[in-house]
């Protein structure tokens, strides 16, 4: 009888606190909380089926890759910002040491081979690899409710580029076009209606960028770095991350980022905020047989001819000038039933806070998209597994 996701996740928390936790202890000595967070990781995270143990290459044998792997989860869990704090926490912390898979202090590696591996994790994806696993072995079968969606601002240390650094769309060309063949629009969200993931996601810009948020006191926010875009379901759980320019506006991802949830879970409401205020969304969220729930945001629309005669007393020449006026478009209000849920969108700002507070998402200390992102979804595999383990341990039991 195959085991529903809950079953699995409380089965892992049994097992963890009864077997494993006494067994290792035993080995290396008492553990800390952070500790055992870790050995959860890497009883839940399938390391060995993405990292060799070893490789049989002729010339010097190669530094154990998934004790490094396992030193980076460390590195997130205890939310140190260098390699350098890291590596003086290894030589101090007997039982960290053990267990990322070195025994004495002499077998640590070099801090020059921890910058060579995490380009390696960060060039094939590593971290996204691991959290789709997880994703998939506990919440695959599981019926989400909500899925939250939303931004949050990534800060980094390098030079920002004011140009695009996306492939541009091809030239349309002049005249009427052939029989049968539709040009793609120039806009983005009415394009991504019609292209697949792939096309989607490389139109996407990733160089750093300059970004600006308003916040909730009216004053505008300006920081240098990208952008994570992040869905998250019910339980605090993140499904499915993005990162981008920090330019980019937090529209342009939705679609993107949808058609890649829908593969990984089986969902029922999209709950987004004013920013997401599109009709190529909502249709999208529709097409995938979801309900979207999204904040209206005021925006004004130009009057009609007939409303412009209408108000000029059906003086003709009043028209032009009461053309050019724009009226302001009425927000349709939300059910009582839709404000109750549009409440739980406030998940994904507790999962963005968790991950800059307790997983280094603030200290970015690396350079480009790629690393920044294997940065980032080290500390997100991290959050995702100890908050599956809340849940695993919240959870009321069924006789």
């Amino acid at each position: 009888m195959k085991c529903t996701p809950r079953q699995i996740l409380t089965q892992f928390a049994h097992l963890f606190q009864s077997a494993l936790f006494p067994a290792i202890e035993s080995e290396v000595g008492p553990m800390s909380g952070d500790t055992q967070l870790l050995v959860s990781i890497l009883g839940m995270v399938p390391l060995a089926k993405y990292v060799p143990p070893s490789r049989g290459f002729m010339g010097r044998p190669q530094r154990d890759r998934q004790a490094l792997a396992t030193a980076f989860f460390a590195k997130s869990v205890l939310n140190l910002q260098t390699t350098r704090q890291l590596l003086d926490r290894l030589v101090a912390d007997t039982a960290l040491r053990r267990i990322c898979g070195w025994k004495t202090v002499d077998q640590i590696p070099h801090e020059a081979t921890f910058s060579r591996a995490f380009a390696e994790f960060a060039s094939s994806e590593l971290p996204q690899k691991l959290h789709q696993a997880v994703i998939a072995a506990t919440q695959k079968d599981r019926l989400i409710g909500h899925i939250a969606r939303d931004s949050t601002a990534i800060e980094a240390r390098e030079r920002y580029d004011t140009l695009p650094q996306h492939k541009p769309l091809p030239p349309r060309k002049r005249g009427r076009p052939k029989k049968g063949s539709k040009a793609l629009p120039s806009r983005r969200l009415p394009r991504q209606r019609r292209q697949k993931l792939a096309d989607m996601l490389a139109e996407l810009p990733r160089h750093c960028s300059l970004g600006v948020k308003t916040a909730s006191d009216g004053n505008q926010r300006f920081w240098r770095g990208y952008k994570l875009h992040m869905d998250v379901a019910d339980g605090q759980i993140p499904i499915s991350c993005l990162l981008t320019s920090a330019s980019l506006h937090d529209s342009q991802v939705a679609i993107p980022l949808a058609t890649i949830t829908a593969g990984k879970v089986t969902s029922l409401y999209d709950l987004m905020d004013s920013a997401y205020d599109a009709r190529e969304i909502r249709e999208h969220s529709k097409s995938l047989g979801h309900v979207p729930i999204i904040a209206w945001t005021e925006r004004s629309v130009p009057i009609s001819r007939k409303h412009a005669l209408m108000l000029s007393g059906g003086d003709k020449r009043k028209i032009k000038s009461i053309g050019k006026t724009r009226r302001p478009r009425k927000e349709p209000p939300l059910t009582p039933a839709q404000e109750d849920r549009f409440r739980e969108r406030t998940m994904s700002e507790r999962v963005n806070s968790r991950l800059k507070d307790e997983f280094g998402g603030r200290h970015i200390r690396v350079r480009g998209a790629a690393k920044v992102m294997a940065h980032l979804m080290f500390g997100i595999v991290a959050l995702t597994v100890d908050q599956l383990l809340k849940l695993a341990t919240e959870l009321p039991t069924i006789s």
